[in-house]
């Protein structure tokens, strides 16, 4: 595809894209402010019942524009592309704390090519913060351009990090924490992957580890913390995936790397 042509495209997927999770974040948050501890049955069935809502329309929406795009999303929309873009779309990340209603659940939308990720929004209504990258673009917050810390040091880093659902994983990771929280200034746990790689992007964080994590919770926020200077790897370096994610500037990444890779 031709330079201009290629410009195009990502303007009208960054466009489209900015829209729909803006119209997915205010369907989610039309919701009660608080569940009574005698409703926790409720009030989960009404979140997933929000999970499939934010992802019909978030599909809805794309394949109005784009009726030839594929679509990988988190609650199973799942279709082939005939254009060349497929989607890839989690539309709460962060349910636990869009179910307990703490802040940072957001809506996760990307769109990739044959090369990988072309464009990535990460919207968190309750932070009013709208992420954006596009592949050599850079990354925006709020159309602020952002950019990673230079931190160098594990003593001097606030460190992000997520926990498994699998109580056996939950006890590894745990003994990880142990070892690495005497050599770190902190550590966070905000309940949300894409928002976590978005805050290593906008420096809110030095940076950020994780293991489990699925193709869409890594697509947009991967994108969004690469373009903004992040190393973006799994174990050892390798790829980002199930596996592990690391995130972080190349100084720290390499020691994250030493302690966690």
């Amino acid at each position: 595809m031709k330079q201009s042509g290629q410009t195009e495209l990502i303007e009208e997927l960054l466009i489209l894209a900015e829209g729909i999770a803006q119209r997915a974040g205010e369907l989610l948050s039309n919701r009660p402010d608080t569940f009574d501890i005698n409703q926790k049955s409720s009030a989960r069935d009404f979140a997933t019942h929000m999970d499939h809502a934010s992802e019909k329309l978030i599909v809805s929406e794309i394949l109005a524009s784009r009726p030839g795009d594929g679509i990988i999303g988190e609650e199973g929309a799942a279709r082939e592309s005939t254009s060349g873009i497929t989607w890839v779309i989690d539309p709460i990340d962060g349910t636990v704390n869009y179910f307990y209603n703490l802040p940072g659940w957001n809506i996760s939308i990307a769109a990739k090519d044959e090369q990988g990720v072309l464009i990535g929004i990460v919207y968190a209504p309750t932070l009013n913060s709208l992420w954006r990258a596009s592949r050599g673009g850079g990354a925006f917050l709020n159309d602020r351009k952002i950019h990673v810390t230079s931190a160098d040091s594990l003593s001097d880093s606030l460190i992000a990090t997520g926990f498994s659902y699998d109580f056996p994983e939950r006890v590894r990771q745990g003994q990880k924490i142990a070892e690495l929280i005497p050599k770190v200034r902190d550590i966070r746990r905000n309940g949300a992957a894409a928002v976590d790689l978005c805050h290593v992007a906008s420096g809110a964080v030095d940076g950020y580890f994780e293991t489990g994590l699925k193709e869409w919770d890594l697509a947009a926020g991967g994108l969004i913390a690469r373009e903004a200077g992040a190393l973006v790897t799994g174990r050892n370096g390798g790829p980002a995936g199930e596996a592990m994610v690391i995130a972080a500037g190349p100084a720290l990444h390499g020691l994250l790397i030493e302690e966690i890779g």
